[in-house]
């Protein structure tokens, strides 16, 4: 309870920090960068030699495509009975099935489970949520962006394989066994412990919530399906493999993380419904600070 006080602690400095001048508007997307391409390969390389294998480990690494297809689904079907805009459905189809789970999903996991919970974590996100937002997200954002290039399937790869948190991954499973010389685990250890104060610090720098009138439908559907329906979903699938409780835990919880900043940015970025992306991003993230310890409350009987 302590740590997930911390991370509420972080985010209020981020909102505050944007007030003063000496903060320019970029700073929330550098330090992003920042953890992007450094704090995050360190956390990765830090607690992936933890991981334990089994004959599950591949139940964190697809159900977010699961899950992702089911959305897809729900989208189309809802954009068909409501008649919806084209760039709206763009703009769900986009962000609606990638969560945050790596800038908000490692922080608040490492909060509720300790550091041992970490290694599912990542497979969820890097295996799932991160190659289907190098790949699916970057496809429909540029496929609906009329000004865009639509990448080749070369150009897709070569941005998975070159991502330093993917590359990382890949190392800490290729050296698991072999502890870090004593040095090099100082070094990543010093970076890792950087992560959560700086992204979370970031994350209150960008929030942003605005409500814009015709758009509550849309919106009580998003949230719903993202904080509610996503983790339900999630907790369904996963009874029937029976998996062990600490990886139906962070499985689900992943799965009911806020919608991915990054997944926003594209959809700004392509001009998909750009007020409604920002208002489902910002007031998911405040309702994940309910939904989640909700969630972690309902896990904790289940198992």
């Amino acid at each position: 309870m302590e740590n997930f006080i911390l991370v509420l602690i972080y985010i209020l400095i981020g909102t505050q920090l944007r007030r003063l001048p000496q903060f320019p508007a970029e700073t929330g997307q550098v330090l992003n960068q920042y953890v992007l391409y450094v704090a995050l390969p360190a956390l990765i390389l830090q607690k992936m030699p933890l991981l334990e294998f089994s004959s599950q480990l591949w139940l964190p690494a697809v159900l977010p495509w699961v899950l992702l297809l089911i959305v897809m689904g729900l989208v189309l079907l809802a954009g068909r009975i409501w008649q919806w805009d084209r760039n709206l459905v763009a703009a769900l189809l986009v962000v609606l099935p990638l969560g945050n789970t790596s800038f908000l999903g490692y922080p608040l996991i490492e909060a509720f489970y300790g550091e041992r919970a970490l290694p599912y974590a990542i497979i969820y996100d890097q295996i799932g949520s991160f190659i289907a937002l190098a790949t699916y997200s970057t496809i429909l954002a540029t496929w609906y962006n009329p000004h865009a290039r639509r990448p080749t399937v070369g150009q897709i790869t070569f941005k998975v394989l070159a991502f330093p948190s993917f590359i990382a991954m890949l190392l800490g499973l290729a050296v698991k066994g072999w502890p870090y010389p004593a040095f090099l685990q100082l070094f990543i250890d010093s970076l890792a412990v950087t992560l959560v104060p700086v992204i979370m610090v970031a994350v209150g720098f960008q929030f942003r919530l605005r409500l814009e009138k015709g758009e509550s439908r849309p919106l009580v559907f998003a949230l719903s399906v993202k904080l509610l329906l996503m983790p339900a979903l999630a907790l369904l699938l996963l009874a029937g493999f029976s998996p062990e409780p600490l990886l139906m835990q962070v499985s689900v919880l992943q799965a009911g993380m806020p919608p991915m900043v990054s997944a926003g940015a594209l959809a700004i970025g392509a001009a998909l419904a750009p007020r409604m992306v920002a208002t489902l991003i910002g007031l998911g993230l405040v309702l994940s600070f309910v939904t989640l310890p909700l969630w972690v409350w309902l896990l904790e009987r289940l198992a």
